[in-house]
């Protein structure tokens, strides 16, 4: 599916496929793999959520004594029914007080276990926790989640509990994530060119947070839940053992929850997943319009972006309200069979008041405990549901997680240095939708001498360079490297023999002196200068602010194209590797730059195996082996001066079409 807007063909527009119930358990139980490390963590957590159950079954009963015996001036011994054995110590300490010394007593009491749990009489459900400003949006929402902490306790215990929960979550997140982000630095580089930033960091940002609401929610309430209603229905039963009726209309919630709630959960997932999948578009078109704000300024396309951004953030909110009104709709149908019980159990109780069956006290504490019971079964009634929206996000973080990484042997040779150099065999290769882009292509690139790789554009030069330190693999044919298999070779080994200077210079967010060091990060001062100084870019490096300790911002945003370019260049040369790969090394440098980096690279090129992608002449004559490639295949080979010796030959045409348009320099 694209969108056609003012003219403009948009990129497709990646939808995930929908999930089955079956693929939402596998996904939930999946993620218990990254809580592993963290077990240890985790089982304190549950300590926790059980030490907080403990003063929700002894909450209710100081209540009771502050109505019946304060209130109402009952005495323990014509009550219809008697403490259990963990309260009896309370009572039989007001036994003989005055109302006015109960009250105190009894307040003092509560007062204590607010300091201690935060909870005070009948609300025994205080809680402690601490969210930023969030709206509708998965960002500020997955902020939460990533940060999360929570505790059913207030208090001084409630606070203890949080800051430890905090803890685990930062570092059930930050495991998380950073096995997705390692993940991605060994996808093929192809993978990574078809996948579209912007989806990326929505995944490693925002889709990862999921984790920590399932893990939290598939531990805690299968243990908690059930040990919270045990303990209740117990104290019941001691207590009130021919009063079961709050015990089965409360037990009954977590069937009628399931049955209301589960037919919402395909529809949840996929409104869920419409939400992060729209979500995703409006991270990609920020991503695309900032790194392409030149072009789009100069093109005069600022409209057409705004109006792209405010289609896709309108369709991101637009599925966001759709997935809150489901949500509302399945709340109000659960609170309404939820209350629909409650009436019953109150009636039920209340008219037990009427005949003297039991104190006001009594219903007090019946419905406290109806509401506990309550509480936990409508927990555990919808879990399954309240977890589909989290599914997708691990759907989507784990879809990246187990997309196919670069090659890597089960048993890897190692490849400690590069001595003789590469031999290709028969080497095709092809684009993913199956077309040809290298042919049957067989050569010799011995270490000691400069190869220049030179056609027209789309002839596959970038292609069998890329073929070099594998980043690509040959879909048929063989490459060796001192006679070993690059298939069969350590792919950090083979890269660290390799340094290669792209097209398009990539620098990052650092000083000038880090960014040339990037791939030697122990390179001393002077080495840093002297590939300054052969690249051509010591001299502007000289009039930065602050020299080699200049911040160059995101992408080198301070410097010109032609000044990345030597910073790339050199690089790769402080790295002294090997095999120096270089795509269209002086595309963007001034004639006396280059003229100097061609003399170094011959100089390089005496005990390195120097390979140089490049339309210009000027760069490539001077090569040992002239690589002509056209429409993938290997047309020429040979020196310059071989090469123009041949009357028709393609490489002559090439430079003869230079020539007649100026480019011989």
């Amino acid at each position: 599916m694209s969108d056609v807007k003012d003219g403009v063909l948009d990129a497709p527009v990646e939808r995930t496929p929908p999930i089955s119930n079956r693929e939402a358990a596998r996904l939930m139980l999946r993620s218990f793999e990254y809580l592993g490390p963290l077990k240890g963590q985790m089982t304190v957590k549950i300590g926790f959520q059980i030490l907080a159950m403990l003063p929700l079954i002894v909450l209710p009963w100081p209540t009771k004594m502050l109505i019946d015996h304060v209130i109402q001036g009952l005495a323990v011994a014509d009550l219809p029914y008697s403490y259990p054995f963990f309260v009896a110590p309370l009572a039989e300490a007001i036994l003989g007080m005055s109302p006015t010394g109960m009250a105190i007593f009894v307040g003092s009491f509560l007062s204590g276990m607010l300091l201690l749990i935060g909870a005070w009489g009948m609300s025994g459900r205080d809680q402690t926790f601490a969210n930023v400003a969030q709206g509708t949006d998965e960002a500020s929402r997955s902020e939460n989640h990533a940060n999360q902490a929570f505790s059913y306790m207030g208090g001084i215990l409630g606070l203890i509990d949080y800051r430890w929960t905090l803890r685990l979550t930062h570092n059930l997140n930050h495991h998380y994530r950073s096995k997705l982000f390692g993940r991605m630095q060994r996808l093929p580089m192809t993978s990574l060119d078809d996948q579209r930033i912007g989806d990326s960091v929505y995944r490693v940002m925002y889709d990862t947070s999921a984790i920590t609401e399932v893990c939290y929610r598939l531990v805690l309430t299968p243990i908690t839940a059930p040990l919270h209603v045990a303990l209740v229905v117990w104290v019941i039963y001691l207590s009130y053992g021919d009063q079961p009726v709050v015990i089965w209309t409360a037990l009954s919630i977590v069937p009628a929850a399931l049955m209301i709630t589960f037919p919402f959960s395909g529809a949840l997932r996929r409104r869920m997943q419409a939400a992060r999948d729209t979500g995703s578009e409006t991270t990609t078109t920020i991503e695309e319009s900032i790194n392409n704000i030149l072009a789009v300024q100069s093109l005069g396309g600022q409209d057409r972006e705004k109006k792209r951004f405010d289609d896709d953030s309108w369709r991101s909110f637009a599925e966001w309200r759709k997935l809150a009104v489901l949500w509302i709709l399945m709340i109000v149908l659960a609170g309404l069979a939820a209350a629909a019980v409650g009436l019953f159990v109150v009636y039920e109780l209340t008219d037990k008041i009427f005949t003297g069956e039991m104190t006001v006290g009594d219903l007090t504490v019946l419905m406290a405990y109806y509401l506990q019971i309550g509480f936990s079964a409508t927990n555990a009634g919808r879990l399954w549901v309240y977890l589909q929206g989290r599914v997708i996000g691990l759907r989507r973080a784990f879809d990246l997680m187990d997309a196919e990484i670069d090659h890597q042997p089960e048993i890897a040779k190692p490849l400690k240095d590069v001595r003789e150099g590469y031999v290709f065999e028969d080497v095709s290769f092809n684009y993913p939708d199956g077309t040809p882009a290298m042919k049957n292509v067989s050569l010799e690139a011995k270490r000691g001498t400069l190869v220049a790789l030179a056609g027209p554009a789309g002839a596959g030069k970038t292609t069998l360079a890329y073929m070099l330190p594998r980043f690509i693999t040959p879909a048929s044919g063989r490459s060796t490297i001192d006679g070993n298999d690059i298939m069969l070779l350590d792919r950090q080994d083979l890269r660290d023999r390799i340094a290669f200077v792209f097209q398009e210079p990539a620098l990052f967010d650092a000083t000038v002196g880090e960014n040339i060091r990037v791939g030697k990060p122990d390179a001393t001062d002077e080495e840093v200068q002297r590939a300054a100084e052969v690249a051509g870019a010591a001299e502007f490096i000289r009039h930065l602010p602050e020299g080699y300790d200049t911040p160059l911002g995101r992408n080198g945003g301070r410097l010109s194209v032609g000044q990345k370019q030597r910073l790339s260049i050199a690089r790769a040369l402080v790295r002294d590797a090997p095999v120096l790969i270089l795509d269209e090394p002086t595309a963007a440098l001034d004639p006396e730059t280059e003229f100097r980096l061609v003399a170094a690279l011959r100089e390089a090129s005496k005990d390195k195996l120097v390979v140089v992608i490049a339309h210009r002449l000027s760069t490539i004559r001077h090569a040992d082996q002239i690589i002509f490639l056209q429409e993938g295949e290997i047309r020429e080979r040979g020196s310059h001066e071989e090469l123009m010796q041949r009357e028709g030959g393609a490489y002559r045409r090439f430079v003869e079409l230079q020539r007649g348009g100026g480019g011989v320099r």
